[in-house]
């Protein structure tokens, strides 16, 4: 079997550890030092599916606008971007450059380079300053931060979850707008959070890849007139 070689490491901005990119021929990983694979280039439906039932929900909307917390590997983009018009506009928070950096010289092939359609807007930061800046500006925001709420990768990512993000998140939506949540696991807590903002919540599952794979959540939490 082709062994796992590491091609670069990053530093988690304010976080403990680092990412790691890892090759096994044409398969690629993120990982977290200690803590395992968070994305593969192999196993992304579940990503897929955030973006494709987010953008169901918002479907003929005039010039939507959707914000997206996390680059990854690009593949929550890339589905945004296939189920929205040549009107849209997507802006993607990312914390770690290097992230982005491999989604332009490395990863892009896979997810389409979503990073080179017009319609995309980066920013290198933290979503959660794109939420305070904003107010009613989105029509959907689509977090893929971290792990969910039962982040591994930095605890500040525990504002974003909490009662005070999710709050900002409610602020920074357009009437009728929608919150969907990408989470590893089932989470009680934070989805009794999601209703005490005020979102209509409901909980939905996806597969890691296909009809296979570890069972992902992901919540839709919409936003009254």
């Amino acid at each position: 079997m082709i062994p796992w070689q590491l091609i670069d490491s990053a530093p988690i901005p304010r976080g403990d550890g680092e990412l790691q990119l890892y090759q096994r021929d044409r398969e690629f990983t993120i990982n977290i030092s200690g803590g395992g694979v968070l994305m593969s280039t192999h196993a992304h439906a579940s990503e897929d599916a955030l973006a494709e039932r987010a953008c169901r929900e918002i479907d003929g909307r005039s010039r939507p606008r959707v914000l997206i917390g996390g680059l990854g590997m690009g593949f929550t983009l890339s589905a945004a971007l296939r189920h929205l018009g040549p009107e849209a506009e997507v802006v993607v928070a990312e914390l770690v450059p290097a992230v982005i950096r491999w989604n332009r010289e490395i990863l892009g092939e896979f997810a389409g380079h979503p990073l080179e359609d017009a319609r995309t807007r980066v920013r290198e930061g933290d979503v959660g300053n794109v939420l305070k800046e904003e107010r009613q500006g989105f029509d959907a925001i689509l977090l893929d931060v971290d792990n969910g709420p039962a982040g591994l990768t930095r605890k500040k990512n525990n504002w974003l979850y909490g009662l005070d993000g999710l709050v900002a998140a409610y602020t920074a939506l357009r009437p009728q707008g929608l919150l969907a949540v990408w989470s590893a696991g089932s989470d009680r807590a934070f989805h009794e959070r999601l209703r005490k903002v005020g979102f209509s919540v409901r909980q939905t599952q996806a597969r890691a890849h296909g009809h296979k794979g570890d069972r992902h959540i992901i919540w839709l939490a919409a936003r009254g007139a």
